[in-house]
C-alpha cells in the first residue's frame, strides 16, 4: 500500500542541494587555509595522495566513513529484518575481514611501491601494458558498481522521504561532492570523511537510544524481544531454527553471509579509493589506522541493523509503521526502504529527517572517494601512461578535475537508467562480487609473491569472471525457469557466480604459473622505482617552496625518512599478517559459529546483553575516529588556529613555505614515466 512521504519535496531539494553546497564551502575554506597555514597547495600529489602524511586516527576515520555505504546502513537493516539477528551480524562481520586482511596488503604497498599514486601503476611496473589494461577494466568496473549502488540506494531514501522524484536525486547528489572533491582532492575526502563519520555515529546513538530506551510502544531491549518472538509466531522465517528471528540459525542468512563475504573482496581489494588510502597514509601509521578502521566500522552495521532492522519487525504490526497493516513489500525490502519506515515508526518526522541527513552523508562521503579514484586511473594510468607521458602538475590536475566532472554526470544517467528498468540497490550489492571478485587473488599475489606469471595475472581475471557469469545465469534459469531481475537476483544463482569468481583463480593461477608457464623471479625493483609527479610548477605558481609541500620531492630529509620508513613497515607486516588473520577469524569463526551451530535461540537476558555489547562497541568506535584523530592532530589545529587569529589580528604574516620554488628544481625523482620491470620480457619469452 502506498505511503504518503513524511517530509515534502522541499525540505528533500534542501538537504541534497543545500547541504551540499554547504560542504562545498566549508572544504574551499579548508583548503585555503591549509594552503596558507600549512603550506598544503593542491598539487597533482596532494590531489590523489594528501601528502603520503595522513595519521592513523584521520585514516580510521576515513576507512569507517568510505566503507560506510547507503548499503551499510540500508542494506543490512534489510537483512536484519528478513533473517533477524544473525542479518545483521553476518552483514557486519563478512564485509570487516576485509579492511582487516587489506591492511597487509596496504603495508606491502608501502614498502615495494611508496611512490605509487593507484594499485594500477604497480601493476605496470611488474607486468606491462596489457595486464595493466585488463586491471584497469575491472578497477573502473569496481568504481562504477560502487557508485551505482550508492546513487541507486541514496536516491530511493530520498524519495521514500520526501517525494523527490527518483532520478532528480541521482543527477543531484553527486554536485556537492563533486564540488569540494575538485577544491581538496583526496585531503576533502579524509576531512569531509571525519564530518560524515561524526554525524553518522551520533544519528545512530539517537536511533539506538530511542529504540531500547525511549519509545512508547519498544523502549527497552526487553520489550523488543517480546515483539520479535511475536512476529516470529505470526510470520515464521523458512530455514531459520524454530523460525524465529532470534537465531544464528538461518539457512538464507548463511548464504546471504557467503555472497557478502565473496563480493566485498572485490570491492575493496580492487577500490583504487581503499588503496589510495593507504598510499596517503604517513607509513608508520598505516597498521593502525586500518585496524583502527576495520573493527570501529564492524559496529556501524551490526548496531544500525540490530536496532532499525529488528525494531522494523518488531513495529510493523503497529499502526505508527508506514505501512500497516501490511509487511514491507519485497521489492521495498530490496531497495533499502527498512531503516526509513522504522526511523518513521521510532521517531515520525523528527526520524524521517534523521534518516535523510544520515543516507546523505553516507552516500556523498564514499561517493567521494570514488570520484577520487576515477580521476587518479584516468589521470595517472591513462592519460600520463598513454597519452601524454611528459605531462606534469598543472596539466594533470587539468585531467584530474575534468574526469571528476564527467564521470559524475555519466554514473548518475547511468543510475537513472538502472531504476528505469527495475535494478535495485541490493541487485547491485548481490551482483557486484560477480563482476569483480575474479581479480582479487591475481592482484593480491602480484603484491604478495614473486613468482606469480605474467600469464597467470592476465588472464586469470577476465577467465574467472567468464566463468562467474555462465555460473550465475545457469543457476537462474536452472532455479527460476526463466531469466529476469527477480530470478537472476535470487540468493542461489548470486551465490554460485561470487563463489566461482572468488574461487576460480585458485585453479587458474597455479596452472597458468606452473603448468603453461614458469614462475617469474620478480625482484620488485621496477615497483620501488615509480615516481612521484613533477609539481614544481604549480609549486612555483603558488609562490610556495615545493620542498615545504607535504609529500614533494626535493627534500633533503627524504631518503633518510625512506630508510626509518621500511625499517618500521618491515615490523609492522610481520605484526599484521598475525594480527588480521586472527581478528578475522574470530569474526568468521570463533564467534558466531558455534551459535550457528548449537541453533542457539536468544533468550530474553542473552538478547539485552547483545544489544548493550553493540552499543558499547559504538562508543569504543567513536572514540577511535572521532575523538582520537582530534588528539593526533593537535599540534597542526593549534598552530593553524594561532597563525589565523594572529593574522586576523593583524600581529603577523602567516608563514608561507620559504622562497618561491626554483623553476629549475631538480625533477630526477619526479615526472617521468613509470618503469617496467625488464625482467618481464624475459619471463614471458621464457614462459612461451
Amino acid at each position: 500500500m502506498a505511503t504518503a512521504p513524511p517530509l515534502g519535496q522541499s525540505v528533500g531539494y534542501g538537504v541534497v542541494i543545500g547541504l551540499g553546497f554547504l560542504f562545498a564551502f566549508a572544504m574551499i575554506l579548508t583548503t585555503f587555509i591549509l594552503k596558507r597555514y600549512n603550506n598544503e597547495v593542491q598539487t597533482s600529489e596532494m590531489f590523489s595522495t594528501a601528502g603520503r602524511s595522513v595519521k592513523s586516527g584521520l585514516v580510521a576515520s576515513a576507512v569507517v566513513s568510505s566503507w560506510t555505504w547507503a548499503a551499510t546502513l540500508l542494506q543490512s537493516s534489510g537483512v536484519a529484518y528478513k533473517y533477524g539477528v544473525s542479518g545483521a551480524f553476518w552483514y557486519a562481520s563478512g564485509a570487516t575481514v576485509q579492511v582487516l586482511l587489506f591492511a597487509t596488503l596496504a603495508i606491502q604497498l608501502k614498502r615495494r611501491a611508496p611512490n605509487a599514486h593507484t594499485f594500477l601503476e604497480i601493476i605496470r611496473a611488474r607486468y606491462g601494458v596489457v595486464t595493466h589494461v585488463v586491471y584497469i577494466v575491472f578497477a573502473l568496473m569496481t568504481n562504477v558498481l560502487v557508485t551505482a549502488m550508492l546513487l541507486t540506494g541514496g536516491s530511493a531514501t530520498v524519495t521514500s522521504l520526501t517525494g523527490m522524484p527518483t532520478a532528480a536525486g541521482t543527477f543531484l547528489l553527486p554536485i556537492g561532492v563533486v564540488l569540494y572533491t575538485l577544491f581538496g582532492g583526496i585531503k576533502a575526502t579524509f576531512l569531509t570523511d571525519y564530518a560524515h563519520t561524526v554525524v553518522v555515529i551520533i544519528i545512530l546513538f539517537v536511533f539506538a537510544f530511542t529504540a531500547y530506551g525511549t519509545n512508547e510502544i519498544a523502549g527497552s531491549p526487553g520489550r523488543i524481544y517480546d515483539l520479535l518472538v511475536q512476529a516470529g509466531n505470526a510470520h515464521p522465517v523458512e530455514g531459520n531454527a524454530q523460525g524465529s528471528y532470534l537465531t544464528f540459525r538461518s539457512r538464507e542468512g548463511g548464504i546471504f553471509f557467503v555472497i557478502n563475504l565473496v563480493g566485498n573482496f572485490g570491492t575493496v581489494f580492487l577500490d583504487t579509493g581503499y588503496w589510495q588510502k593507504a598510499i596517503s597514509a604517513n607509513p608508520t601509521n598505516t597498521l593502525p589506522g586500518y585496524v583502527m578502521g576495520g573493527l570501529s566500522w564492524f559496529a556501524i552495521p551490526w548496531l544500525s541493523a540490530t536496532t532499525m532492522g529488528l525494531s522494523a519487525l518488531a513495529l510493523e504490526s503497529n499502526r505508527v509503521f508506514p505501512t500497516y497493516p501490511d509487511r514491507m513489500p519485497d521489492a521495498d525490502v530490496t531497495a533499502g526502504l527498512v531503516l526509513p519506515n522504522a526511523a518513521v515508526a521510532l521517531l515520525g518526522k523528527g526520524g524521517a529527517a534523521a534518516t535523510l541527513l544520515l543516507i546523505f552523508m553516507a552516500v556523498t562521503s564514499a561517493m567521494s572517494a570514488e570520484l577520487v579514484a576515477v580521476s587518479s586511473i584516468f589521470t595517472y594510468d591513462v592519460f600520463k601512461t598513454y597519452i601524454n607521458p611528459e605531462a606534469k602538475g598543472t596539466r594533470l590536475i587539468t585531467v584530474a578535475h575534468t574526469t571528476v566532472v564527467l564521470y559524475s554526470l555519466v554514473l548518475a544517467g547511468f543510475s537513472t537508467g538502472l531504476y528505469y528498468i527495475g535494478i535495485s540497490m541490493g541487485y547491485l550489492y548481490l551482483l557486484m562480487g560477480c563482476i569483480i571478485s575474479a581479480a582479487v587473488l591475481p592482484a593480491s599475489l602480484t603484491m604478495l609473491w614473486s613468482g606469480q606469471s605474467w600469464l597467470a595475472a592476465t588472464i586469470s581475471p577476465p577467465l574467472g569472471l567468464c566463468c562467474a557469469l555462465i555460473a550465475w545465469l545457469v543457476t537462474a534459469k536452472k532455479e527460476g525457469g526463466t531469466l529476469s531481475v527477480d530470478t537472476t537476483g535470487a540468493n542461489y544463482p548470486m551465490l554460485s557466480g561470487n563463489v566461482t569468481a572468488l574461487l576460480s583463480p585458485i585453479i587458474f593461477v597455479p596452472v597458468c604459473t606452473y603448468i603453461l608457464g614458469r614462475p617469474q623471479k620478480y625482484n620488485w625493483e621496477s615497483m620501488y622505482a615509480i615516481r612521484k609527479g613533477d609539481d614544481s610548477e604549480v609549486a612555483r605558481k603558488a609562490h610556495v617552496n615545493v620542498e615545504a609541500v607535504p609529500g614533494s620531492t626535493g627534500n633533503p630529509m627524504e631518503e633518510e625518512t625512506k630508510t626509518t620508513d621500511q625499517k618500521t613497515l618491515e615490523r609492522a607486516s610481520k605484526i599484521s599478517k598475525w594480527l588480521t588473520v586472527f581478528m578475522a577469524l574470530a569474526l568468521l569463526i570463533l564467534w558466531p559459529m558455534p551459535m550457528y551451530g548449537s541453533g542457539y535461540i536468544f533468550s530474553k537476558p542473552f538478547f539485552t546483553g547483545w544489544v548493550t555489547v553493540a552499543i558499547i562497541w559504538l562508543f569504543c568506535s567513536a572514540g577511535c575516529v572521532i575523538v582520537y584523530p582530534l588528539w593526533e592532530s593537535r599540534a597542526t589545529s593549534s598552530r593553524v588556529v594561532k597563525s589565523l587569529f594572529k593574522e586576523i589580528c593583524g600581529k603577523a604574516r602567516p608563514p608561507i613555505g620559504g622562497a618561491v620554488a626554483d623553476s629549475q628544481h631538480d625533477s630526477t625523482a619526479s615526472g617521468s614515466d613509470t618503469p617496467v620491470e625488464r625482467l618481464n620480457e624475459k619471463a614471458e619469452k621464457a614462459d612461451k
